[in-house]
């Protein structure tokens, strides 16, 4: 089959690209610029030239595929609202694209608010402020017209080799700062998975994930800040340090809102109901690797 992917040239997206490639698919990958078209073409994928405002390409990339999976997103956090609109507004034209089709159409969303303080499910539904929570609805309103779709949600940390998440960030504060700090006692947690793991859920979701499908892809169910603080401090060694909750922002700027939530998350459902099974080494051993601190 061919698939339309965005985000084909991130980190996980270009993953994604590779998964489908190897189970023996065709790939038509959205790239921005010259640098991704150069990379798409490198990796055996076709090359379909915009981005996530070009909501007339976007119709016409989809419309020419045989499935879509919708990875692309502007992390933007200075202007978080316009760009979760940006995707909103994408997530639309490529459904208008599928409708009526019963093509598959796989949306990335995430884990962290869906439930603070307990194991979240894929049976729980974000709360209607959040931009995860847009986005879901935008994509599963399109199961009613016709188009398989459904959501992989994603936890705050996707980790291997060329992350530049929440983790390299934590490192780059931790260098800056001199320590390494967790909120509090650190004991709240954070899902985990690696990015092979994620590209791998993604193939199985375009290939037969049933419409309004809410998947998980979670292989930690919550790895300790502290866990996380201490490793990054003994690989710079750096002390490491506990700060108070209220003092996050100032200390992690941006980050300060995601370091101190506390959002385990489950994949029980989602490996019964596609077979998933992760097989990459979890978060802390990965970190341990050292790839992370070259």
């Amino acid at each position: 089959m061919r698939f339309f992917v965005t985000g084909a040239t991130g980190f996980i997206g270009s993953a994604v690209v590779r998964e489908l490639l190897v189970a023996g698919h065709q790939v038509l990958g959205l790239a921005r610029s010259d640098r991704a078209a150069t990379a798409l073409k490198e990796a055996g994928a076709e090359v379909h030239r915009g981005d996530l405002d070009d909501l007339d390409g976007l119709r016409e990339a989809a419309a020419a595929a045989d499935g879509v999976a919708h990875l692309a997103f502007i992390h933007d956090f200075s202007d978080f609202p316009a760009a979760a609109e940006t995707d909103r507004r994408a997530i639309t034209a490529m459904g208008e694209a599928l409708a009526g089709s019963g093509r598959p159409f796989v949306v990335t969303s995430g884990t962290l608010t869906l439930a603070p303080g307990r194991t979240a499910t894929e049976q729980d539904v974000a709360q209607n402020h959040t931009v995860p929570r847009r986005s879901e609805q935008a994509a599963l309103a399109f199961v009613e017209r016709g188009v398989r779709a459904s959501v992989v949600r994603l936890p705050p940390s996707v980790h291997g080799e060329g992350d530049h998440g929440f983790v390299p960030r934590l490192i780059e504060i931790a260098r800056e700062k001199g320590v390494s700090a967790h909120p509090g006692d650190g004991s709240n947690r954070w899902p985990a998975v690696h990015r092979l793991d994620a590209a791998r859920l993604y193939r199985l979701a375009l290939e037969a994930a049933p419409a309004g499908s809410r998947l998980h892809g979670i292989h930690e169910e919550g790895v300790a800040v502290r866990d996380i603080a201490e490793v990054i401090g003994r690989r710079l060694d750096l002390p490491v340090t506990s700060i108070p909750r209220e003092a996050a922002a100032e200390h992690y700027g941006w980050l300060g809102a995601f370091i101190t939530a506390d959002g385990p998350a489950s994949s029980a459902l989602t490996r019964e109901l596609t077979g998933w099974r992760p097989t990459q080494q979890g978060l802390l051993a990965d970190l341990e690797e050292g790839h992370y601190f070259d």
